[in-house]
């Protein structure tokens, strides 16, 4: 039986801890030349394009937003993304400060605006 292709494939995928950033940071540059905004659906990664629209799933309690990639980072051990305050809202985890999260790019979602 020939291999059906799946209307959704999925470019990237991984697994990981997520942290975020806030006030610290907000109105600095970041490393697409844009300002960091705090309340905007933005994140940091490491190795990920820049521009990238990427879904964000918090595996504790199911939750999923989509992010876009404008700065590089995290720089602590263990971490695979940052993510701006108001998407840490969005997926539960700005009281705890980090969460497993599973990361996915899928070709369809970069064509969505965040």
């Amino acid at each position: 039986m020939p291999a059906v292709a799946t209307q959704n494939p999925v470019r990237f995928t991984a697994t990981g801890v997520a942290s975020w950033y806030g006030t610290a940071f907000n109105h600095k540059l970041t490393a697409s030349g844009e300002r960091y905004d705090m309340d905007a659906m933005t994140a940091a990664n490491r190795t990920l394009p820049l521009n990238t629209i990427v879904r964000v799933t918090n595996l504790e309690n199911g939750k999923s937003v989509l992010v876009r990639i404008n700065d590089r980072g995290p720089y602590v051990k263990g971490r695979i993304i940052d993510l701006s305050a108001k998407a840490a809202r969005a997926l539960g985890m700005t009281q705890d400060g980090v969460a497993r999260v599973r990361l996915e790019v899928y070709d369809a979602d970069q064509t969505k605006p965040v």
